[in-house]
This record gives C-alpha cells, sequence and structure tokens, in this order.
C-alpha cells in the first residue's frame, strides 16, 4: 500500500499526533538515561541537541558510542583523535 504525505498531519491527524508524542516520550527517556551514564555532557539539559554546552562537553571530553558519526561536530572531533 502506498502512503500519502499529509502536511503539518501532527495538527491533524490523530494517529500521527498520537505517534508524534510517544516517540517524543521515548527520545526524552532516552536521553535521561544517558544523562545518568554520561553527566559530564548534560544530556538532561540539551537533550543532545547541539547547544554550546554540549559542543564544549564533546571537546572537553570526546564522543562517546551514541553521539551519531554523521554529525559534523562528531566527525571534526573523530577526526582530530586520529
Amino acid at each position: 500500500t502506498h502512503g500519502r504525505a499529509i502536511v503539518k498531519g501532527d495538527q491533524t491527524e490523530p494517529a500521527i499526533s498520537a505517534a508524534s508524542i510517544i516517540a517524543k516520550q521515548a527520545r526524552d527517556r532516552e536521553m535521561e538515561e544517558l544523562a545518568a551514564v554520561y553527566p559530564a555532557y548534560g544530556f538532561a539539559g540539551h537533550k543532545g541537541y547541539p547547544t554550546r554546552v554540549h559542543i564544549a562537553a564533546l571537546q572537553a571530553h570526546g564522543v562517546t558510542p551514541h553521539h551519531r558519526r554523521s554529525y559534523a561536530p562528531v566527525q571534526r572531533i573523530l577526526k582530530r583523535s586520529e
């Protein structure tokens, strides 16, 4: 079956809205767990977004196994450590 794109579907379709909420809650839980394991990175505050605090933590402490290798700041740090 082919799907169709629904622009702003999370605002008009209950199933899309529910999926969006569930995904956000799952991501928030994952960030809380990472914050407990890696407190120096400040995941509880920035939730993984590229804030100054997050970039500074990457520079100071390096990359965790959970950082996306496709993220440009992570790539730069990995290249420096080669």
